[in-house]
């Protein structure tokens, strides 16, 4: 029952997205208006937003099928729990991946679902998945490591244009946060958890410690060194606001404060406030 209503949601708030331009814009995960603007709330609301409606279709149908078994095993709050930090987490592995790219842009539910798939496959390894309309199904642990390899090549080769940093980073936290639910699954899958842990974690690190392996731009190492950072956006967006400052300060000098338009005003007064 749960997942029906987060279906239901995802579809309202993904179609009027599709709707409307401006509302998809301003609830999207982007970099630069996390980082620059601390919008943090699209870290969250990006997940309720799609591209189109196969990709929202596609996140949906995946909730569906694997939510059953985990909302029955651990009740509707631990759910919940898994289905927010595991959203939260992989647009926070997102960004730290792409830290450094100001421009970067994702959408979907990606990271939630792929959060209760895992941690379905933590506590149920031996469950299988299928694929949708083929007669094909495999152990959800061999699932986990062909998804594990397959996020990690994506993340690298940067092909398809899709979030393998959110689908890799709501992995890993689904599966703690199960077992943290259930702590004895770690000692009944020990070898399945760990083959699965091990090489997300070792990403991670490699993100952090060697990211030339991996060819990426990211805060740590930036591979295009004429690529528009973050940084720079920022740094030419607080120049050009000390810059206008600067302009209206000396119309004040020239011709008293009477000369300054409503819109000058405001923009004084803002920055009188941010320097108090």
């Amino acid at each position: 029952m749960t997942s029906i209503i987060l279906i239901i949601i995802n579809l309202i708030v993904s179609y009027r997205g599709f709707k409307e331009s401006a509302f998809y814009n301003a609830y999207e995960f982007e970099v630069e208006k996390v980082l620059v603007y601390k919008d943090y709330k699209r870290i969250v609301t990006s997940g309720f937003l799609h591209i189109n409606w196969m990709h929202l279709g596609f996140n949906m149908l995946s909730l569906y099928l694997f939510s059953s078994s985990i909302e029955s095993y651990i009740g509707i709050g631990g759910f919940l729990l898994i289905y927010f930090v595991s959203l939260t987490g992989g647009n926070l592995l997102a960004l730290l991946v792409h830290r450094n790219d100001g421009d970067y842009s994702s959408v979907g539910a990606s990271g939630a679902v792929c959060g209760i798939i895992f941690a379905s496959i933590a506590l149920f390894p031996d469950m299988s998945v299928g694929f949708f309309l083929l007669p094909i199904s495999f152990p959800g642990w061999l699932y986990g490591i062909l998804f594990v390899i397959f996020s990690i090549y994506g993340i690298k080769s940067k092909k398809y244009n899709i979030g393998h940093e959110a689908h890799l980073g709501g992995a890993l936290v689904g599966m703690l946060v199960a077992l943290i639910f259930e702590p004895a699954a770690l000692v009944h899958n020990f070898w399945t958890i760990l083959i699965i842990l091990v090489p997300i974690l070792l990403f991670i690190f490699i993100i952090m410690k060697k990211p030339h392996l991996l060819l990426i731009n990211n805060f740590f190492f930036n591979q295009h060194k004429d690529h528009y950072s973050i940084d720079h956006k920022y740094n030419e967006n607080r120049h050009l606001r000390q810059k206008e400052i600067d302009r209206i300060l000396d119309k004040i000098s020239k011709s008293g404060l009477g000369s300054l338009s409503a819109k000058e005003r405001k923009q004084l007064d803002e920055y009188s406030r941010k320097i108090r």
